[in-house]
């Protein structure tokens, strides 16, 4: 199935994009867990690796794990239906960090304080490179050819979103490139290439895993001579994603649309009762409006955003990500609240059902 086939519904698409890859008769895809497989008994077949091109690659036909392996490549083939892009999967979401930054090779990069590993990331290459860092809203004269904007929307932890289609331009009339780590909206809510992204981010680990369970990180990219070195990247650098997790994360994209779409509407109605709450004029003792108002100080997310023009509407039409954060008045109250919620896990990480 082509993963430019739109007339398909996503759901669709999440349970049979990998039906090219269907060797054996089972429903449910096995777990391969080899790490390597046998050559072809046809000498004919027997292509040279240094002479070997793309279309030398057979998708249902493997080598070594640090290639390709079976669960992998469906992983990777449900997920490029669903990003609209070649997909790269790695073993984190950070590795895959690190394989878009070793394909561009930036003298700078423009970022926002956002997650704090892509900041680790970041300055493991300034140590190695003398990668530049630049704040986001830096004047675009200090961007040049080659440079990154890296924009994380909407950004961890607060939910809040940003522009695309103007970090897109802003980067591209400098020659530089955006790259979006879209994690907090997965497919579904955000299609970051139709608003100017060249490469595409997510930390798998979150709603792709959906279940707590498994690592993963997640490169998607339009540009045939970019996937072909990512791939060639990831071969020598070592950061793929081992087959249990490949196995796994195909168990949960057959249900990514119907959890991703769920999780955003009840955090909707979460963020609106609580927004409707600390804002309800003269609340009555006793009241929930006033508990909320004697602790809760703001509420952030996309939903609550204002903004000008209406790109936030066309940037996310099918409902804002699931995560969100408050501010509390005091830190005393940020610390013990976790514990006093009962249907909360009080642990890290997001996107677990």
């Amino acid at each position: 199935m082509s993963h430019s086939s739109e007339a398909i519904g996503a759901s669709t698409r999440s349970l049979h994009a990998d039906d090219a890859l269907n060797l054996v008769t089972d429903v449910a895809p096995p777990m391969h867990v080899s790490t390597t497989f046998r050559y072809s008994k046809d000498p004919t077949q027997l292509v040279p690796a240094a002479d070997a091109t793309p279309s030398d690659f057979d998708p249902t036909s493997h080598i070594y794990s640090r290639m390709s392996a079976p669960n992998p490549t469906r992983f990777e083939a449900i997920l490029s239906s669903l990003l609209h892009g070649q997909v790269i999967s790695y073993s984190s979401g950070l590795s895959a960090l690190h394989g878009a930054l070793t394909l561009l090779n930036p003298r700078r990069i423009s970022v926002g304080d956002g997650y704090h590993g892509c900041h680790g990331v970041i300055a493991l290459f300034t140590r190695l490179t003398g990668l530049q860092k630049l704040p986001l809203d830096c004047p675009p004269d200090q961007l040049e050819k080659g440079d990154v904007i890296l924009l994380e929307t909407p950004v961890n932890p607060q939910g809040t979103a940003f522009d695309i289609a103007s970090y897109a331009a802003k980067a591209h009339a400098r020659g530089a490139y955006l790259i979006v780590d879209s994690t907090f909206a997965p497919p579904g809510l955000q299609e970051p290439f139709q608003f100017g992204a060249d490469i595409v981010m997510h930390s798998g680990t979150k709603y792709f895993g959906g279940h707590s369970d498994m690592l993963c990180g997640v490169l998607a990219t339009n540009r045939d001579d970019w996937a072909a070195q990512l791939k060639s990247d990831r071969l020598f650098i070592g950061t793929v994603m081992g087959s249990m997790e490949g196995w796994l994360g195909v168990r949960s994209l057959r249900t990514l649309e119907i959890r991703v779409q769920r999780q955003s509407e009840n955090a909707a109605r979460l963020i609106s009762w609580l927004d409707a709450a600390l804002h309800a004029p003269n609340p009555t003792p006793d009241s929930d409006e006033a508990a909320v108002q004697a602790v809760l100080g703001e509420v952030l997310h996309a939903s609550l955003q204002k903004v000008e023009g209406d790109w936030l509407k066309k940037q996310m039409p099918n409902g804002f990500g699931p995560v969100f954060s408050i501010v509390m008045k005091e830190m005393r109250f940020a610390r013990e609240l976790p514990s006093k919620l009962h249907f909360f896990q009080h642990a890290t990480s997001l996107g677990g059902c």
